[in-house]
């Protein structure tokens, strides 16, 4: 940092700065006292965005430039991922007050502009002591410059070279009472030069009251510098051989840390010595070293070859700084440490040559893709997904989970829990998205599924950033609902034993979902607690079918499935037959025939079962007892009636008998009727064919003549009915007759029914 000669002994003194403000906001600026170095910092959050510094002393004030910062020792950067600028100002800087190189006193003015461009000016000082002797010979190489101090009163040679001879010629021929500089480059003739002409070619170089002499070459891409000072005093020459060097290498990014390089030996550190020798390497980051146990938590690497000196700096590691922003919907980022370097060498002689080095590193561009973690149990019925790593300037503000959005706030009200996770020592956080299995934003499955749609923003700016993202809850070894069913004598009882993920499914019958309503609907007994799930369907009931029907039985069948709620895809069923005792049934099924079993004695007391017959009297019963009848026709033959608007098909069963008063015979007429939904019908007139989606509905009625001898007037009666929401079987209404037993029961089919105009079922 300078040069000059002193005599006597170093003590460690202490760090006290202090600090002077006008008008000056509490925390707003901060000063530290480094080794070599006074660190300033002011929040951007207080100075705004363009802040800057400029240097006080007698003479006035020095606005700190770029280029006068390079040329006096001072190094000022706006760091917007820490919130804060810096200025680093050298013991040795231009207008520092300096007692005898120990106590280094340095005034600025800070000049902050708010929002609406108003300037404010605060004046700060600080004065720090020597934390640290100065060794005899030391090396800065800061950003922005380098500088180089060495003590005068080391005798020590090791030999001349051929490039110190001639200098030395150089100086007895050149050399004056004022102080002259020249550069030694390899293959150029030296040229002495005054300070103010080196200055025009980036080089500075400052006495100090002590006898110091502090040179600030500004960095460029030069590697190694090599001036050589000279000054006649009467009859001796003074030749003073100071060279500098620094590592202009700036680190690179392996795909998983900054890597920075440096050769272990420096030698031109030392011009014309041997067995130079490098005693000691330490790292820190931010102008301060670290010890090993602190490198090695944060997973530093500091490796040293014969060769070349190696360090490791993991991404993300404690110490460096992220920033994340948003490309193209990408979210970015990049990593950046300020590397703090320090070197000491030993000569032949034992002489001391400390390095110090200030080296900003950063990754280029990554693209960053947020960690899904899907730490669902199951057993919960919870999804709980964890959503990370962000850096701290990223902040989760809405979900849209299935089509279904909301914000955080939204979230913790309908019951959709979302925490923010921070990392312990460590910039990072993440979330924790917990959303029960029943939430209506979750796909219903064989697996359970939420596909979300997360939006990030990145502080301060407040960029939005949109995340896709599809988290599935799989169940091994699950199977659909197993049902039982039982025949009773005049129904059918189903159960199912509740297990854990009956809730996948749903239970249904035909197209519907079976719950209490439509139980209720439809006659069902239904019972559903935790332990299961009971129902129990009358005979007749919505959701029958029939087949080979006789006199004296027929089978009823009853289906009850489980399915997907989402596809609606049937995974298991059960369809219990059982075996009823005929009374009295009317069946209109798809395939376009009429199935009927009536007892004629209830219209005519001892009425002959064999004596019936239907509007076409060659269509006799199939089957008969003492009492009934079973007839089985086509809708399009035995005289069948339609009626076309209603899609209504008619059929009589006729009884002959005699009356025993008059010995006359009377008519008497049993109507069967079929009504089915137009829209269920195709080709029906044409073809003379039949086929419909849905069974029709029938009923019975009775026909009972009014006056004996033609012309006979009859008139059209109904039998009681008995009426309860049945199947769309095509069942015939019921009788209930006193000190009978139910006969046919009253079937409907869905809606359309409800529809028909009166007197048409």
């Amino acid at each position: 940092m300078a040069f000059g000669c002193w005599v006597g002994v170093f003590v460690l003194l202490s760090v006290w700065p202090s600090v002077r403000c006008s008008d000056l906001p509490r925390g707003a600026i901060e000063t530290a006292c480094r080794d070599r170095y006074l660190l300033v910092t002011t929040q951007l959050s207080f100075a705004g965005n363009k802040p800057r510094f400029e240097a006080v002393d007698a003479d006035g004030v020095h606005p700190i430039t770029k280029q006068y910062g390079s040329e006096c020792g001072y190094m000022f950067s706006i760091l917007p991922l820490r919130g804060h600028a810096e200025l680093r100002a050298s013991y040795f800087s231009c207008h520092t007050d300096n007692q005898d190189d120990e106590v280094f006193t340095f005034s600025f003015n800070l000049i902050t502009i708010d929002a609406n461009g108003v300037e404010a000016t605060y004046s700060v000082t600080a004065t720090c002591s020597l934390p640290l002797p100065w060794s005899p010979r030391e090396v800065s190489c800061e950003e922005n410059y380098m500088e180089v101090s060495m003590r005068s009163d080391v005798s020590c040679l090791s030999g001349t070279t051929d490039a110190w001879t001639a200098a030395l010629a150089k100086a007895h021929s050149s050399a004056t009472s004022t102080w002259q500089v020249m550069f030694q480059q390899e293959g150029q003739q030296l040229i002495p030069m005054s300070f103010s002409e080196a200055r025009e070619l980036g080089y500075v170089f400052h006495l100090t009251r002590g006898d110091w002499c502090s040179a600030h070459p500004t960095h460029h891409v030069v590697e190694v510098v090599h001036p050589i000072l000279l000054s006649r005093q009467r009859w001796v020459v003074m030749m003073v051989d100071w060279i500098v060097a620094c590592s202009t290498n700036e680190g690179m990014y392996d795909g998983a840390g900054l890597v920075w390089q440096t050769p272990t030996l420096l030698s031109p550190l030392v011009s014309g010595l041997s067995g130079l020798e490098s005693s000691k390497i330490s790292m820190g980051v931010d102008g301060q070293l670290l010890d090993e146990p602190i490198t090695a938590e944060r997973g530093y690497s500091l490796d040293i070859s014969d060769t070349t000196v190696q360090i490791s700096i993991p991404f993300n590691a404690a110490g460096g700084y992220r920033k994340s922003f948003v490309m193209d919907n990408m979210y970015h980022e990049f990593y950046v440490v300020h590397l703090y370097y320090e070197q000491i060498f030993l000569d032949d002689c034992g002489v001391e040559t400390r390095l110090r080095l200030h080296r900003p590193m950063n990754t280029p561009l990554l693209i960053q893709h947020l960690s899904i973690i899907n730490q669902t149990v199951l057993e919960d019925r919870v999804f709980t997904v964890y959503l990370g790593n962000l850096y701290y300037d990223v902040d989760l503000v809405a979900v849209t989970l299935n089509g279904h959005n909301f914000t955080i706030l939204d979230a913790t009200k309908s019951g959709r829990v979302i925490t923010m996770v921070p990392r312990p020592n460590s910039n990072l956080h993440a979330y924790i998205l917990r959303l029960p299995f029943e939430d209506a934003a979750v796909h219903k499955l064989v697996k359970r599924n939420i596909y979300g749609l997360l939006q990030f923003v990145i502080l301060p700016q407040e960029e939005p950033y949109y995340y896709l993202a599809s988290v599935v809850a799989q169940f091994n070894d699950v199977f659909p609902p197993v049902f039982k069913g039982v025949c009773n004598e005049r129904s059918i009882r189903f159960q199912m034993d509740h297990k854990p993920f009956d809730y996948l499914w749903e239970v249904g019958v035909g197209p519907y979902i079976l719950n209490s309503n439509l139980a209720a609907k439809r006659g069902y007994i239904m019972q559903n607690d935790s332990k299961s799930l009971t129902l129990e369907v009358p005979l007749f009931s919505v959701g029958y079918t029939y087949k080979d029907i006789h006199l004296k039985q027929f089978y009823g069948s009853f289906e009850i499935h489980s399915r997907l709620p989402k596809t609606l895809e049937v995974k298991s069923s059960l369809a219990k037959a059982c075996l009823f005792q005929t009374t009295e049934v009317i069946v209109c099924s798809t395939e376009g025939v009429v199935t009927v079993v009536t007892d004629v004695t209830l219209a005519i007391p001892g009425a002959e079962p064999n004596g019936t017959f239907l509007l076409d009297s060659t269509c006799r019963p199939q089957e008969t007892d003492g009492t009934r009848v079973l007839f089985s026709f086509g809708l399009h033959s035995c005289g069948t009636r339609v009626d076309h608007q209603h899609v209504t098909y008619e059929n009589e069963i006729n009884v002959a008998h005699k009356s025993q008063s008059v010995n006359a015979p009377f008519s008497f007429r049993i109507i069967v009727r079929c009504v089915y939904p137009l829209s269920d019908l195709y080709k029906l007139f044409a073809y003379w064919r039949f086929e419909a989606d849905s069974p029709g509905v029938g009923t019975i009625l009775t026909r009972v003549p009014v006056k004996t001898l033609p012309p006979t007037t009859l008139t059209t009666t109904r039998r009681p009915l008995t009426s309860t929401t049945t199947s769309n079987t095509g069942l015939s209404p019921g009788r209930q007759m006193p000190g009978i037993n139910p006969r046919a029961k009253y079937v409907k089919v869905f809606s359309w029914q409800m529809n028909q105009p009166k007197g048409t079922t």
